[in-house]
């Protein structure tokens, strides 16, 4: 079956009848879940099984951003409360082996409740790099402050994913951390030269560049591309993600409807596309720009076609797993 490359939202609790008409005809390759879409455990999973049923594809993938900390959709009774990235970093800077065995087992918590619903990636971790004067839009989802330790507790994350039945995805690559404006609202700006950026923010994501899914950010570099966004920039795209960087896994755009790119959702969509990322992401559920997007997303085929197959085969059944135990034993590596 022909697959878009478009990944899209939906309005509400269950697919509208519209909806699962556009979902058949556009056949985007995934459908993103958020708060709206959220009300009990046995609706999120019958809404995963709904979407798979109107795709007429049962392997088709169910995203969330599921980080902890303030970015949990599936929130407390529905799941587990779960630490913010930036508290694994302060046990990393006390006992660096205990932080990575403490991300690890929370990342396989994490993926084991996601998991049980029918969701197959989450969008962790953030790789982020913090810098002086970085926006409270990554703040505490920033794992630590030094190359090191953010490449040390985003591999932790990576592998309790994997190990959890669920694909990773790291963010916001080449680096959002030293955007002082958030991109949800603003196009950061990024004035610091390419050696420094060489030398530091991308370096994470290096450390990582085998992860099976990337996550691209809405931020203008101007030592590397002045006019573009990396979302929208074949230069930052071609040179640093898959260049310098060396990211060869499926590569997709943050949220085009995100205030921090101008123009129409359908003109990012196919930019976006045209420099470079695999697949095109739209999050708000607003059916007027989702059946933009899918008129501006060509069919997934070549080499991105092949990137998502790769992705897919990192997915692996998660073994059982005693919930109780995986949660004592993040948190005892925490105190």
């Amino acid at each position: 079956m022909s697959v878009r490359a478009f990944i899209c939202g939906c309005e509400g609790l269950q697919l509208t009848q519209r909806e699962r008409d556009f979902l058949r005809e556009a056949q985007p390759w995934g459908l993103i879940l958020f708060g709206r879409n959220i009300a009990s455990l046995e609706q999120v999973s019958a809404l995963c099984a709904s979407f798979r049923q109107a795709v007429g594809r049962m392997d088709a993938h169910v995203l969330i951003d599921q980080e902890g900390g303030r970015v949990q959709r599936l929130k407390p009774p529905l799941a587990l409360g779960h630490p913010p990235a930036a508290r694994y970093g302060e046990r990393y800077d006390t006992d660096p082996e205990a932080a990575v065995e403490a991300a690890r087992a929370g990342a396989q918590l994490i993926a084991a409740e996601l998991a049980a619903l029918g969701i197959t990636i989450d969008c962790l971790p953030v790789l982020d790099l913090p810098a002086d004067g970085m926006t409270d839009a990554i703040g505490d989802r920033a794992y630590a402050r030094t190359v090191e330790g953010v490449a040390a507790l985003g591999g932790a994350v990576v592998s309790g994913m994997l190990a959890g039945g669920v694909l990773p995805v790291v963010k916001h690559i080449p680096g959002h951390g030293r955007a002082t404006v958030d991109s949800h609202y603003h196009l950061p700006r990024v004035t610091a030269d390419r050696a420094t950026l060489e030398a530091s923010d991308f370096k994470t994501f290096q450390a990582l560049a085998d992860a099976p899914l990337g996550m691209t950010g809405h931020i203008v570099f101007e030592a590397i591309d002045p006019e573009r966004p990396a979302t929208l920039s074949p230069v930052v795209i071609s040179e640093i993600v898959r260049g310098l960087i060396g990211f060869e896994g499926l590569l997709m755009s943050d949220d085009l409807s995100m205030k921090a790119l101008s123009g129409s959702v359908g003109v990012s969509a196919s930019r976006a596309l045209r420099a470079g990322c695999d697949i095109a992401l739209h999050c708000n559920g607003a059916m007027d720009e989702m059946l933009e997007v899918a008129a501006a997303s060509p069919l997934l085929e070549g080499r991105a076609a092949e990137r998502a197959a790769a992705a897919s085969a990192m997915l692996l059944p998660a073994g059982a797993v005693d919930i109780a135990a995986l949660r004592e034993k993040r948190d005892s590596l925490l105190a």
